[in-house]
């Protein structure tokens, strides 16, 4: 006769069972029995090795940024509290805020500045226009799309002094081809149009607009083929025009795209320099002289090199409040969604 011997079963207290025992602790010094399972003591240690290693990865794009970028933007607005000029046997002294406080009595950097604030807006908003139509247009089913797409981003893909240089001879008074045709249309003999007080800045506005156009267009035309077609397809079936398709649809999904790249161009034209001092050098009579030329003049042509870092302080100073108000607009637009 066989006989069967009765398993106990384990109790609360029994280090087999997974259950807490009197003291509020489970088995084997609160694990479960046989679970097997590793301690974590080892993960803030994994962690800890890994930001470590993060940064050794980020330190050959880090450390080029903080040579030729931040080290001479710190040493620029640490040079606008001296009176730094040209010269070798020339000390340098200490002198304050004196330098901002010439700047806010000098009339001409404050032209400048103006003329600036009208280049910057001259050019970001028609250039906005002309490349959100241009990006509906390329964002069609039309015949050679690509190359169409090719030929519109060539200007971009030019340097600032070769288009310079390119838009010198189309304004060419003699045998530009811009008066050629004026001529030819029988409007007139034409016009000396980088020299003429009136004309030096609209000229110079165009190039602008023309130059950097392609950058935008890419921009919206990426933000306009990231939006739903199904989307379109629904309006158009509601009875929904195109305008009210536009409105309704395309601009809410490429409004982040526009605002951003808008920003961008307005702080990279208030910026600008290569383009106009190929074109102008600031002439005439300073009629498109911007900030950035200004203050070359200052410190390359004149030796102010004091001067000058504190007008490039105040640009900076500028472009910070720029961009702060444009991440302030996003972060709150993103709190919004």
């Amino acid at each position: 006769m066989t006989s069967v011997t009765a398993t106990k079963r384990p109790g609360p207290d029994d280090p087999r069972s997974g259950r807490d025992g009197p003291d509020g602790q489970g088995g084997r010094g609160g694990r479960a029995w046989g679970s097997g399972r590793p301690g974590r003591s080892g993960r803030p240690e994994r962690k800890a090795f890994g930001d470590r290693a993060a940064w050794f990865l980020v330190l050959p794009a880090l450390i080029p940024i903080l040579v030729l970028s931040v080290g001479p933007l710190l040493y620029g607005i640490a040079l606008a509290f001296t009176d730094a000029q040209s010269g070798r046997t020339r000390s340098t002294q200490w002198i304050g805020t004196l330098n901002f406080q010439d700047l806010l009595h000098d009339t001409l950097f404050w032209d400048s500045f103006r003329i600036g604030l009208v280049w910057a807006v001259g050019v970001t908003v028609p250039q906005f226009l002309l490349a959100l139509g241009l990006a509906l247009l390329l964002n069609q089913n039309l015949r050679m799309r690509w190359l169409a797409r090719a030929l519109a981003i060539i200007p971009w893909a030019m340097p600032e002094v070769v288009v310079g240089i390119m838009w010198r001879l189309v304004y060419n008074p003699d045998a530009g081809i811009l008066n050629e045709t004026v001529r030819d249309l029988g409007l007139g003999d034409g016009r000396d149009w980088l020299t003429g007080l009136a004309t030096a800045l609209p000229a110079v506005i165009l190039v602008g607009i023309w130059a950097g156009m392609p950058q935008t267009t890419v921009a919206l035309l990426a933000g306009l083929q990231n939006t739903p077609r199904e989307l379109h397809e629904a309006a158009a079936l509601d009875g929904a025009g195109a305008w009210r398709r536009f409105r309704t649809v395309t601009w809410p999904a490429i409004k982040p795209v526009a605002l951003a790249i808008s920003a961008l161009n307005l702080i990279w034209n208030f910026n600008s320099f290569a383009l106009v001092y190929v074109l102008t050098s600031g002439g005439p009579g300073g009629r498109t002289r911007l900030p950035m030329l200004f203050a070359y003049e200052e410190a390359f042509r004149y030796g102010q090199f004091g001067y000058a870092a504190a007008m490039g302080s105040v640009m900076v100073a500028v472009i910070s409040v720029l961009l702060a108000v444009h991440l302030v607009g996003r972060l709150r637009g993103g709190e919004d969604r």
